[in-house]
This record gives structure tokens, sequence and C-alpha cells, in this order.
């Protein structure tokens, strides 16, 4: 890497603090329903959303009840995607007259969409209308995205209040999400987007004459190509805001209409991590010490420049395998140098690295490259940055309250060092509390372990695999955890859109969103109910770079005890290869 290289990561790196910094005070005023900027404009809007749903905003719910609402409006989310899809050869908005989706894949999609994974066996231009990218799987980008901002809420208001028995009001805080923070800030990309040359149509497709004829499967003459429009930049906005990261088009952003410029990609990358960063600064905001934000902040980004600088390191290095050949692939004037393969050659290694780190810390999954074409050592960096359970900066909203629970296990370790019974922003820590983190940390490596292990065990399980030996097992492990972990990227090199994949994918994205939401509010629930005390001499300071040192070692640790052996049996042993092949 060159000095070039390094000013696009700081670059970006200053770009996105700037904007996280107002937009966490903002949110912060929007979830605790204090009036705002944005209020004249959009006031009305929330209030209206209320009226037609008969709900009372000042009305708050305990833990359970708070449970109960989010599953329950994710789950008619998740029914209506199936039934768009499954009905869609017979529904308006389908210039393509494309039919019907499989039922397993329509399960698949609407599970994965509901849950904020995106998860995509499928390709998008070809397989769903327009009606159905935009009524179905567009606004499950919007709630599944404003679902993890409202549990974030009653977690943070569990930690902040003196002692309560309830948590907030779901309907208040989805509503608010979605009408102040999540609408406004996709509106503004979308346009950005356009500018960059989007597309936002309802057209159908449009015929374009190739400049090279080929000839068809069947020996006819291809002189023209269909191009695919759409309403693709609101798509784009949201699926980049949202941590969704489920593309309009099947190569996702490597696709010309999707991310068509140096700064549409800019853009895109920037928004990726924009609200996770930013929900670092309400949490501070919303429980009185913005320190405390700060350090969760710090923490992030020290394990996302560790990752990033590993992935760059390994694609900035020529294929082992060219050093027999004699080929000359160190980076010069004439050529890029290191691995070229599967990136774009108008983005390069640096922003296709920096995009694959992004979207696996975040939790989002849309890609301008291809992983599966990473070196091992290259891939292995964003895969383990989704098996350390999407807490680096993460999903929105569920990457804070996952970091928030590690945090408590931080304390909870440190107070037993001092034989002092735990305790976080003044709340003691006990049995029930680490009970319910515990599952947190616990539930997505068992899906992704015991998933790996029956795909690898069965014949359908391989019967779709790409590459033979380490590399595809590689891509099974990389395909169950990002499913367990809601992030929605894949190797790719497997064939994962079969019956068999699709409801063991969809059933890992299932439980690795709700049963981890479910434990964080029974976590929440516990938290509000106990009373703040006052920091004694043993109270380990949580604002300190000691403890941001802490958390980050009990992130690494337990990623590294879970994954390791996994690890080993693929990226490692397959970079050990290449290296023989020297």
């Amino acid at each position: 890497m060159n000095a070039h290289d390094w000013v696009q990561v700081l670059f970006y790196l200053a770009v996105l603090l700037a904007i996280a910094l107002p937009l966490g005070a903002f949110i912060a005023q929007v979830l605790e329903g204090r009036r705002h900027a944005l209020t004249p404009l959009l006031g009305g809007v929330e209030r209206l959303c209320y009226r037609a749903a008969g709900v009372d905003p000042a009305r708050e719910m305990g833990w359970k009840a708070y449970a109960l609402a989010m599953l329950a409006f994710n789950a008619i989310g998740l029914v209506v995607v199936y039934a768009m899809q499954r009905l869609q050869g017979a529904l308006p908005l389908n210039p393509q007259r494309l039919g019907a989706v499989s039922d397993h894949s329509a399960f698949n999609t609407a599970v994965s969409f509901a849950s904020n994974t995106n998860w995509q066996g499928y390709g998008g231009e070809t397989t769903m209308s327009m009606l159905t990218q935009m009524l179905g799987l567009t606004v499950q980008n919007f709630v599944s995205a404003a679902t993890g901002i409202a549990v974030l809420a009653a977690l943070i208001r569990a930690l902040s209040r003196r002692s309560a028995d309830t948590v907030g009001n779901f309907w208040a805080d989805l509503v608010r999400s979605t009408v102040h923070v999540l609408l406004p800030l996709s509106l503004v990309l979308a346009v950005m987007l356009v500018s960059q040359g989007v597309p936002q149509s309802f057209r159908a497709p449009v015929a374009a004459t190739v400049l090279e004829p080929a000839t068809a499967s069947d020996g006819s003459p291809v002189t023209q190509q269909q191009i695919v429009v759409g309403p693709v930049a609101s798509q784009v906005a949201i699926k980049q805001l949202g941590t969704n990261g489920g593309g309009y088009y099947n190569v996702n952003s490597a696709h010309p209409l999707e991310n068509p410029t140096p700064f549409s990609n800019l853009l895109e990358l920037l928004a990726i991590l924009l609200i996770p960063a930013a929900l670092c600064f309400t949490f501070g905001r919303m429980v009185g010490d913005p320190r405390q934000g700060w350090a969760v902040f710090v923490a992030m980004a020290v394990l996302f420049v560790a990752f990033l600088g590993v992935t760059l390191w390994a694609e900035s290095q020529p294929r082992p395998a060219l050093h027999a050949l004699g080929v000359d692939a160190q980076a010069s004037e004439s050529q890029p140098g290191g691995n070229t393969e599967g990136k774009e050659t108008r983005f390069g290694i640096v922003q296709s690295a920096l995009w694959a780190t992004a979207t696996t810390a975040a939790s989002n999954g849309s890609v301008n490259s291809m992983h599966d074409s990473f070196s091992p050592l290259g891939g292995l960096a964003p895969m383990a940055l989704i098996q350390l359970g999407e807490v680096v900066f993460g999903g929105v909203g569920s990457g804070l309250y996952g970091m928030l629970v590690f945090a408590i296990l931080t304390v909870f370790m440190a107070g037993l060092m001092v034989g002092r019974t735990p305790e976080y922003l003044g709340k003691k820590i006990e049995a029930f509390e680490m009970k319910m983190a515990s599952l947190v940390v616990l539930i997505p490596p068992a899906l992704v372990l015991l998933g790996t292990a029956l795909a690898v065990s069965v014949p359908a399980g391989t019967a779709t695999l790409g590459n033979p030996g380490v590399h595809g097992f590689s891509e099974i492990l990389y395909a169950l955890s990002s499913a367990a972990n809601n992030n929605g990227s894949a190797f790719a090199g497997l064939g994962a859109a079969t019956p068999f994949y699709d409801p063991l994918l969809g059933i890992a994205m299932f439980f690795g969103r709700y049963a981890l939401a479910v434990a964080v509010l029974a976590l929440a629930g516990a938290l509000a109910r106990k009373p703040r005390v006052a920091p004694g001499a043993g109270t380990l300071p949580t604002h300190t770079p000691l403890f941001v040192a802490m958390l980050v070692g009990v992130v690494l640790v337990v990623g590294a005890l879970t994954f390791v052996p996994a690890l080993a049996l693929g990226p490692i042993v397959e970079h050990l290869q290449l290296q023989g092949a020297r």
C-alpha cells in the first residue's frame, strides 16, 4: 500500500465520524420524543401513523409486551413478503411477467428481509418484479432496521432509568425511527444516487445493442441485451443505510447501475456504517454520559481498523503461484499489483477491501467485489468479523445492543477479579442478566457450527459446492456464519438456492435475529427494574482506555475460542496450501 491508499482510508473514517456525531445527537432527540429540526415537517406524519394504528405512543410497555409486539409485527411482515412472492405472477408492476417464486426460496427471502439479513439466493432482476422489490423487499428494509433501533432503545432506557417496570413503547420507537431517521436519510441518499446515474423509474427493460455479437446456447445470434431498470435508487439507499444489503441486481453493488461511479461508491460506503456509528453517540447522550458512547465507538473502531489492515495487506499481496510462473505481480505505475481477481477495476483493491470490511463489520452484506475471489487471509478477515457476532458497528441497532452485551460480560469478569458484584452504568449485573447475556453470545455460534456440521455431513449439503476441499468448507462456513449473524453476504461459490439450504439458512436467520432480540429485551426488563447505585471503590469505570482494551479483548477471545478451530479447517489451511505453491 502507498500513501494514496492510506489517504483514502483516513478520509473515509474522518468523514464518517464528522457525520455520525451530529446524527447521533439527532437520533437521541427522536428516540426521546423531543422536538427537533424536522418535527414541523414530519410530526404530522408520525401522528397520522399512530391514529391509523390506534396506538397511544405515551403508553409504555413492559419487556414482555414489547417483545410480543415486535415479534407479531415482524411475523406479519414475513407472511406478507412470502405471499407477494408466491402470487407475483398475478400482481401488477411486472413488465417482465415473472412468475411465482418457489416455496423454499420465498420462505428464505421472506425470513431474510424480515430479519434484516437480506441473504439472496436468487438474481433480483430475473426473479423479482418491481412490485415485489418495492412493496415487499424495500418496505422490509425500512421496518427491519427500525426494529433493531427499537430493541436498542429499550435496552438504553433500561440502563438509563433509575428504576422502572417499562422499557418504552415499541410502536412509538418503530414509527419514530422510520419517519424521522430512515426516511429522510434515504430520500437524500436516493436523490444523490440518481444524480450519479442510478435508475429510479417504472420503465420496462431497455433493449441495448451489444458491442460484440455473441451466440446463444441454442446457436442463435445475440445482438441485443435487455437491461432491467426500475426503482433502484430508493432500494439501494435504504439497503445501505439500514444495513440490509440486498441488491436490486444479482451482483449487488458491483453492478454499474447500482454503483456507477467512485462518488456513488463513497456515498454507499459511508451509508453502511453511518447509523451504527451514530448510535454509539446516541447511547452516550441517552444515558447522560457521552464518554460511554465514545468508549464503545473507540472499541468498535479499533477492531474495524485491525481487520481492515489484515484485509488490505492480504489483498495487496500477489498470488503465490504467480511467482512460480515468473510473473511480475508487484504494484507499479503500469499495474495495481496484488490480488485483483474478482474486483471491479473502477474501484480497485483498496475500495474493494474497505467495502468488504465495512459490509461484514456492519451486518450489511452488500458487496462491490467477489469475496469468494479474495485470498484465504483476505477472506478470513470478513468472515471473522461476521463470526464475532456483528458487534463491530454491526447492524442498525443490533450491532450496538450486541456490543453492550459484551460490555456487560466485561464488567462481570472485572467484578470477579476484585471480588465485587459487577455494575454497568450503576446497574448491578447478577445471575439473570448473565444468563441472558450468555444466550446472546452463544446462540449465533451454535447455529453456525451446528448448521455447518450438518451441511458438510449430508450429500444435499455438498452437492452444490463450486469448489472442493478446504475452500468448499469455507464457502459453507461463511454461508452459515452470514445467515446466523444476519449479515447476508456470501462467498458465492456455494449453490445455496436449493430445497436443502433455503430452509436451513432461513431457520438460522430467524433464530439469529429474534432469539437474540427477545433475550436482549428480557435483559432490558431486568435492568430497568434495578435501582441505580452509586459507584464505589471497586467499580470499574467504563469510559476509560483500560475498559476499551478489556472490551476489545473479550470480543476477540470469545470469538477466537469459538471459531478458530473451524477457521483452521478452512481459510487457514488454504493459506498454507497456497504458500506451498510458491
